[in-house]
């Protein structure tokens, strides 16, 4: 038996005036290639004639299976198609080929559509590319990791569910990563969410207030699907970005029954304390108590200790 990768090679070396002839080309890749001898084992209806009248598809379809077989990976793909592969079949008696993406392709594609679900604002590609098949789970977070998963499973696509959660504990217990597997998860379901960086977005905020550009930004917060919040509290508070900027994104969504899901290193006493000094020294605990109302009665409070598992990165 020939092996298919001998004839390819001699069939790309031959000039013009020496080129096999339709029929020999055949003969050689009958004897050579497995693919099609399983193509005429599925349809044994196919007569050689049939083949002869469809020679360049098969020819394209032999080479492109044989390369496949002998991947360089995605991005050097030498088929006609990158990450595409022609593929035989018989129609009306007639042998045809289509194009086919193999699976390196498909699971290009799934990134792609995972990160378009994904959005956000300043959080780092290694938060956004954990998943909970990577999360390390102990005593410390099987409570926070259990809800997270429940939350994912019971929110379906284009359903709303109001409730959110809240994740709270020191520096470094996995709080943001928790949140990046949720997000992945939940587009792996074909449901969009935003994370957000929090005192990062509000000084993008505040340096946008001049011309007004911040308006479309705090639109997209109030609408997507799950909003998550990263690390609420370590931000600077001002009047206006509590009032006209998270109270307003928050009542939008209370409103809109859409769930928010935060991070922090505050408990709801703790962040209703941060969120009542203004400016340094001036205290309003009643617009305080206003912001976390949305925020107590709208999500499922989860505490994360632990040792700091950023220590020596």
């Amino acid at each position: 038996m020939e092996p298919i990768n001998q004839f390819m090679e001699e069939l790309n070396k031959r000039s013009p005036r020496n080129l096999l002839s339709p029929e020999q080309q055949l003969d050689k890749m009958l004897r050579s290639s497995d693919y099609l001898k399983a193509f005429r084992q599925k349809h044994p209806q196919v007569e050689r004639d049939d083949l002869l009248r469809s020679l360049s598809a098969v020819y394209t379809a032999v080479k492109e299976h044989y390369w496949c077989g002998n991947c360089p990976g995605l991005s050097k793909c030498p088929n006609l198609v990158r990450g595409h592969y022609a593929e035989l079949d018989v129609q009306h008696g007639q042998v045809v080929s289509a194009m086919v993406a193999c699976d390196k392709q498909r699971a290009h594609e799934e990134e792609e559509r995972t990160r378009r679900l994904v959005r956000s604002y300043y959080v780092s590609d290694e938060t956004l590319s954990a998943s909970f098949e990577t999360l390390e789970v102990d005593e410390s977070n099987q409570l926070a990791v259990a809800a997270a998963m429940r939350f994912c499973r019971e929110l379906a696509p284009g359903e709303k569910q109001g409730k959110g959660l809240y994740f709270h504990g020191p520096f470094g217990v996995g709080k943001s990563f928790l949140m990046g597997a949720i997000a992945r998860e939940l587009s792996r379901r074909g449901i969009a969410s935003l994370m957000v960086y929090v005192p990062d977005f509000v000084r993008e905020i505040k340096e946008s207030i001049a011309d007004n550009s911040y308006v479309g930004k705090l639109e997209l917060l109030k609408e997507v699907p799950v909003l998550i919040l990263d690390d609420i509290g370590a931000e600077s508070v001002t009047p206006w970005i509590r009032d006209e900027v998270l109270g307003v994104i928050l009542h939008q969504r209370v409103n809109g029954h859409l769930p928010t899901l935060y991070t922090s290193n505050y408990s709801f006493d703790e962040l209703e304390e941060h969120l009542s000094i203004s400016n340094g020294n001036r205290i309003e605990n009643t617009k305080a108590k206003r912001i976390m109302e949305r925020i107590r009665h709208y999500t499922n409070a989860y505490v994360i200790e632990g040792e700091n598992r950023r220590k020596g990165l």
